[in-house]
C-alpha cells in the first residue's frame, strides 16, 4: 500500500498566489455551474478539470487497493493528481465557491480525503446529511469510467436512497458542491467496483479537520497492516 504518513496534512489552504491561475480544473465551467434550490442548495459541474489534463490525471492518481476513506496526505501521486489538488485547496477554488453559494469560508478550513473501492456491501452508500461540523462539500469523481447504473452518487430528497433527486457517475472531472443542512441528504446504491472520488469539505474548525486527517490516516495504516486489517474485517462482519 503506497502510503506517505510523513506528508504534510492536508487540512489547510495551499499557500499559492492569490490569482494565480489553475493548473488543471476548469474555473470556466465551476463559475458557470447554476446553482440549485431543491431539494437543497447544489450545483453540478460535468467536466470540472481541463479535459487536456485527462490522461495525466488517470495516470497519477494514488493507488487505492480497500474500501473507505483515506486523509489524501497518506496516499502517493504523481504530479498531474497534485495539481489538482492544489487547485482544490487554493484560495481561489475558495472564493468560486463562496461566491456561488454566498457565504464567506475564510473562517472555515478545508479537510479533503480520496476514496477508491466498493466492496457492493449493503450499508456502503447509505443515505446520510453529512456532518453537521460541515459547511459545505465538495465531491469529485476520478473514476476513468463508470460503466453500473448502481453506485452514482445520488442527491435525495429523503433519507430513502430511491428518492432521488439528481445522480452521477463518479467519473473523472464531474463535481458535486452542496451546502450542507439538516435535510442534505446524499449517497448511492451499493455496487462493487474501482470507484475513485475525492471528497473537500469546509468544516467548523481546525480541531475537526486535524481530527479527521488523523482518523482517515490511522484507518490507512490498520488497513495496510495484515495483522490489524484481519482484525478488522472480522470485527466488521460480526
Amino acid at each position: 500500500m503506497p502510503l506517505n504518513f510523513g506528508a504534510r496534512t492536508l487540512c489547510e489552504e495551499v499557500t499559492t498566489e492569490q490569482d494565480a491561475p489553475f493548473l488543471a480544473l476548469d474555473e470556466a465551467a465551476i463559475a458557470g455551474a447554476v446553482l440549485q434550490h431543491s431539494p437543497y442548495d447544489f450545483t453540478f459541474v460535468d467536466q470540472a478539470i481541463c479535459s487536456d489534463h485527462r490522461d495525466n490525471v488517470l495516470r497519477d492518481l494514488p493507488e487505492i487497493p480497500y474500501r473507505g476513506s483515506y486523509a489524501v496526505s497518506s496516499l502517493r501521486y504523481g504530479p498531474a493528481f497534485s495539481a489538482c489538488v492544489q487547485d482544490l485547496l487554493s484560495q481561489r477554488f475558495r472564493r468560486l465557491v463562496e461566491k456561488k453559494f454566498d457565504i464567506d469560508l475564510r473562517e472555515y478550513p478545508p479537510c479533503i480525503t480520496m476514496m477508491g473501492n466498493t466492496t457492493g456491501h449493503y450499508n456502503e452508500g447509505y443515505a446520510h446529511p453529512d456532518s453537521e461540523h460541515k459547511i459545505i462539500s465538495v465531491v469529485v469523481g476520478f473514476s476513468a469510467e463508470w460503466p453500473y447504473e448502481k453506485g452514482r452518487l445520488r442527491v435525495l430528497r429523503s433519507n430513502n436512497r430511491d428518492d432521488c433527486a439528481f445522480e452521477f457517475a463518479p467519473e473523472l472531472g464531474k463535481m458535486l458542491m452542496f451546502r450542507v443542512c439538516k435535510h442534505s441528504w446524499h449517497g448511492f446504491l451499493p455496487q462493487k467496483g474501482k470507484r475513485m472520488r475525492l471528497q473537500l469539505c469546509y468544516v467548523d474548525s481546525k480541531w475537526y479537520a486535524r481530527r479527521e486527517s488523523v482518523r482517515h490516516r490511522l484507518s490507512a495504516f490498520a488497513k495496510a497492516t495484515p495483522g490489524l486489517n484481519i482484525c478488522k474485517r472480522r470485527a466488521t462482519a460480526m
